[in-house]
């Protein structure tokens, strides 16, 4: 178990943002990869630097992390998930919204050097984030190591735009007043640029970044609560990447080093909740039992092995980790106890929360509550389609004509959704089924053959 440090107080006794705070398919005994120019003049990622923003926005902020680490902790001890029953079999599915933004004034799409990147490009990033998060054999994120797990995290290009048109997941946007944008003030004048709703989308802004490969906003517990301060982040959530860097040996990416798209896989595993596994800190704290303790980053061109000596006890770093700073090629690996933590984070930081939610069932919102049960008569399942404005706490109530209720279910802060009750064991005859919110109540008959 790693050690209780704080990552960004000078004091130990401070709480700091504690909560932030395998083997390979072919692992080099000595691994030198050319490293070019620019390589040498980026960090790898900035979302220690970009919190620190963040939570001097904020004043907020990391009372509502310390929150969200707290119930991730108390998760994680009783295994009990807090908004949904616990499912280790659901496979969540993140829409992602690409947004461009370049200063090619002919607005010509493509190229080894032209910052409005192809489409190919970003499918190939796609693509290897459900590799990498899938754990998927056969292809590069896949490995053998005995704490290595399927995240069963997918994701996909958006279908439909915020106002229900078919989309292709990906916005262009030409803005000819800035060549590139820097990881301390630029976020909100990229939000303005280009924003979908982030608790229905992944925004992924890609563009020329001043210093880093890329930065994320981290998830909180309150980011989406009523009675939030105007400075809540929900503008700027998700996670800003270098167009140089963002998809695999196509197009602009031509660095040796972070070559395969790892920088995404990187960021979003800090939008899903993870720290570096050094803890950010010398033999820090990740938060997660089966990662190895590590002194520091691997902050190598190299993929031979590393170890640290943390609590006098010598180790082997997890440098195929994909929450290091291994060069692409080395890495492969979210571990059991990382997976754990980004599957609970999606069920407890309400943003996250309500977008696979969104994701998982999507239906239209409707100005009034409405329901339609189905098949009827029904003989082993029902399905309701719920449709209502936003997102509302309801309850399914399948009742029997003597006014006993025999099937319930509560669903909490939830937008449009399609539910199944189960008919087994019921016996044959009419039925009424019932939806209710806070202010609206709607029936319907069901006959059960």
């Amino acid at each position: 178990m790693k050690m209780q440090v704080s990552n960004l107080n000078s004091s130990k006794g401070g709480t700091g943002w504690r909560w932030l705070a395998g083997s390979f398919l072919s692992l080099f005994a000595v691994s030198v990869l050319a490293q070019s120019p620019a390589d040498e003049a980026v960090q790898r990622c900035g979302t220690v630097e970009y919190e620190r923003v963040l939570q001097q926005r904020n004043p907020n902020r990391l009372r509502q992390i310390n929150e969200l680490n707290s119930r991730l902790q108390q998760v994680e001890a009783s295994r009990i998930f807090l908004r949904q029953a616990a499912d280790d079999e659901t496979i969540y599915r993140i829409p992602v919204v690409v947004h461009v933004v370049h200063n090619t004034a002919s607005g010509e799409i493509g190229g080894t050097t032209n910052g409005n990147i192809s489409d190919e490009q970003i499918a190939s990033q796609i693509q290897v984030l459900n590799e990498d998060y899938r754990r998927q054999p056969g292809t590069n994120g896949f490995n053998t190591n005995p704490v290595g797990a399927d995240a069963r995290i997918e994701f996909f290009l958006a279908s439909r735009d915020p106002s229900g048109e078919p989309t292709t997941g990906i916005t262009r946007h030409y803005y000819a007043e800035k060549a590139s944008f820097d990881v301390f003030n630029d976020d909100v004048l990229l939000s303005q640029i280009a924003y979908w709703p982030s608790d229905r989308y992944l925004n992924i802004w890609v563009t020329k970044v001043d210093g880093y490969l890329g930065f994320t906003q981290f998830p909180t517990m309150a980011d989406t609560l009523n009675g939030l301060p105007a400075t809540t982040n929900e503008f700027v959530d998700g996670s800003i990447i270098d167009y140089r860097y963002f998809g695999r040996q196509l197009g602009t990416v031509r660095s040796p080093t972070y070559c395969c798209g790892r920088t995404a896989t990187h960021e979003i595993g800090h939008w899903l909740g993870l720290i570096h596994t050094w803890g950010d800190a010398v033999c820090g704290n990740d938060y997660v039992a089966d990662t190895p303790t590590a002194e520091a980053a691997n902050q190598t061109v190299n993929c031979r092995e590393l170890f640290s000596t943390c609590s006098g006890v010598r180790t082997r770093n997890m440098i195929e980790n994909f929450m290091d700073y291994s060069p692409d090629q080395c890495m492969n690996v979210f571990t059991q106890g990382q997976v754990n933590r980004m599957r609970t984070v999606l069920a407890l930081s309400p943003r996250r929360f309500r977008l696979v939610q969104s994701s998982m069932t999507p239906l239209e919102e409707t100005e009034n509550l409405t329901i339609n049960a189905y098949p009827n008569p029904a003989v082993a399942d029902l399905t309701i389609d719920v449709q209502l404005k936003g997102f509302q706490s309801f309850t399914v109530e399948l009742v029997d004509l003597s006014g006993r209720i025999v099937r319930t279910s509560f669903y909490a802060d939830s937008p449009s959704t399609r539910v199944l009750v189960s008919t087994n064991q019921l016996a044959t005859g009419l039925y009424i089924v019932r939806v209710k919110t806070a202010t609206e109540s709607v029936s319907s008959r069901l006959l059960v053959q």
